[in-house]
C-alpha cells in the first residue's frame, strides 16, 4: 500500500473489482491502525473531483448501495435549491450523511477544528478516529473509491445532438483518452433526484451485460452536472428509422436476421432475469451489416416478476402484453409479446402497429381476440411465430430460447435453399 492510501486507488486496483476499498481491514474500535496505511501527502493541490473517494453527484440511493460495512465512507456533492453542498456519507448503524460546513474564512469543518481543504478535513477524521459528530458516533474506517465504470466528465467531448431521450438529449461524442466515438445520454439538471436515480438505473443494469446484441455501456459520468451515460455508438441509429429509410432495399433474409439478432439479445436478458418492458423497433439500434442491438433500458427491471406500483404512465400500450396492461404484472413473457410486435414492425418495414386505432381501441380489440394480420411478404412460419408470441395466456407463449432456435432454423433452411 502506497503512502497515499486514502487519496487514490491504483489503476490496476480499479480494474479488478467493481467497488474499490482502500485503507486497512476493519479493526476493533480501540485498536490503532498502522500509520503506514494512513499517511497521505497533502502537498498537492489537486481538485476534489480527482480524488478517487469523491463520487460527484451520484444520487443518495446509489451511494447507499456502495456503503455496506460500518466505517465505509465516501464524499459526494448534492444540489439543494440550486446550491451545491459537499456531503460525507458513512455507513454506521445504517447510513449517515453529513454536510461539510464552510466557515466565514472559507475553511471546512464538521464539529471539530476547521481545515483549509476538504481533503485535509477528511484525512483528519480518518487519522484521528474521532466520530464525525458526537451524536452519530460515526468513525471513518474505509474509503470507498469510484467504481471502474465511473468516467470523468472532462473526458467526454459532446459533438452533435443525435436524439432525445426521456431524461434529456442524446449526443454523438468522443472520449479524449481513447479518441473513441461514443453515444451519450444526458440527464437534465433540473430533474428531481428520483428521476436522476431512474436515469442511472439504465447504466447500472447495462454495466453487467456483455452480448453482441445488447448495446454496450462504456461508463457513467457523475462528477458534475449533467449526469451522463456513455455507450457504444451504433452507426445505423434507430431500427425503426432504418426500416423506414431502407424499406425498398430490405430482403426477407435480412428481416429474418434482424429478428434472430433481437431474439439472441432477449434470450441473453431472459437468462439474466432482466425484463426489458419497452422492447420495440424504436428502442433497437442497427450496426454494420444490419446487426440489431437491444437498447433503451430505462424501464427495465432485474426481477423474474415485476408488479407496477407507480401507475401505468408512459406505458407503450400497443407493445405491451394484456396481463401487464390489465394487472400491472410483468415477466419475461411480456417481453415475448412485445417481441411479436417487433417482428411485425420489421416485416411491415416500420409501419405503426394497429394503425388507425387509438390505444384504448387497440386494447379493446386485443382483449376481444383480435390479432394483426401478417404484413405483406411475411414468411408464413414467421407469422405463426408472431401469433404464438401474442397468445392471450402468458404461459402459452414460447420463451426466447425457443424463439431464437425457431428463427435460426428457418434462416438456415432459407440459406440452404439458395
Amino acid at each position: 500500500m502506497s503512502s497515499s492510501a486514502l487519496s487514490s486507488c491504483s489503476s490496476s486496483q480499479l480494474l479488478t473489482s467493481p467497488t474499490q476499498i482502500i485503507g486497512p481491514p476493519v479493526a476493533p474500535a480501540r485498536k490503532k491502525r498502522p500509520k503506514s496505511f494512513i499517511l497521505m501527502s497533502l502537498s498537492t493541490n489537486r481538485p476534489l473531483y480527482e480524488e478517487e473517494w469523491f463520487h460527484g453527484v451520484l444520487p443518495r440511493e446509489e451511494v447507499v448501495r456502495l456503503l455496506n460495512n460500518d466505517g465505509d465512507f465516501l464524499v459526494r456533492e448534492t444540489i439543494r435549491n440550486e446550491e451545491s453542498q459537499i456531503v460525507l456519507s458513512v455507513c454506521w448503524n445504517g447510513h449517515k450523511h453529513f454536510i461539510v460546513q464552510t466557515t466565514a474564512d472559507g475553511h471546512f469543518r464538521f464539529e471539530g477544528p476547521p481545515f483549509p481543504s476538504i481533503q485535509e478535513l477528511i484525512m483528519h477524521q480518518y487519522q484521528s478516529e474521532l466520530p464525525v459528530t458526537v451524536k452519530s458516533g460515526a468513525i471513518l474506517r474505509r474509503a470507498i473509491c469510484r467504481e471502474r465504470w465511473e468516467l470523468s466528465n472532462d473526458d467526454v467531448v459532446l459533438l452533435e445532438k443525435i436524439g432525445r431521450g426521456n431524461f434529456g438529449d442524446v449526443y454523438k461524442a468522443k472520449l479524449k483518452s481513447t479518441k473513441q466515438d461514443v453515444a451519450v445520454k444526458t440527464c437534465r439538471m433540473t430533474l428531481p433526484d428520483e428521476q436522476k436515480r431512474k436515469f442511472l438505473q439504465e447504466g447500472r443494469i447495462l454495466k453487467q451485460y456483455d452480448h453482441p446484441n445488447i448495446v454496450k455501456l462504456i461508463g457513467i459520468c457523475v462528477q458534475k452536472q449533467p449526469i451522463m451515460i456513455v455507450m457504444e455508438l451504433v452507426p445505423g441509429g434507430s431500427l425503426l428509422n432504418y426500416l423506414r429509410k431502407n424499406s425498398n432495399a430490405l430482403t426477407t433474409r435480412q428481416q429474418m436476421g434482424m429478428c434472430r439478432d433481437a431474439a439472441a439479445g432477449m434470450r441473453y436478458l431472459e437468462s439474466k432475469n432482466c425484463i426489458h418492458r419497452d422492447l420495440a423497433a424504436r428502442n433497437c439500434l442497427v450496426d454494420f451489416e444490419n446487426q440489431v442491438k437491444i437498447s433503451d433500458f430505462g424501464m427495465s427491471r432485474e426481477e423474474e416478476e415485476y408488479i407496477v406500483s407507480d401507475g401505468m404512465k408512459q406505458i407503450p400500450v400497443k407493445w405491451t402484453a394484456p396481463e401487464a396492461l390489465n394487472f400491472g404484472k410483468y415477466t419475461s413473457l411480456c417481453d415475448v409479446w412485445s417481441y411479436g410486435i417487433l417482428m411485425w414492425e420489421i416485416f411491415s418495414k416500420g409501419d405503426t402497429p394497429y394503425s388507425g386505432m387509438s390505444n384504448s381501441r387497440a386494447r379493446e380489440r386485443i382483449d376481444a381476440g383480435y390479432r394483426m394480420p401478417a404484413p405483406e411478404n411475411t414468411p408464413p412460419e414467421m407469422y405463426r411465430l408472431m401469433l404464438k408470441c401474442w397468445a392471450a395466456e402468458a404461459e402459452a407463449r414460447p420463451h426466447f430460447d425457443e424463439i431464437y432456435n425457431v428463427v435460426d432454423a428457418l434462416i438456415i433452411r432459407l440459406d440452404n435453399n439458395h
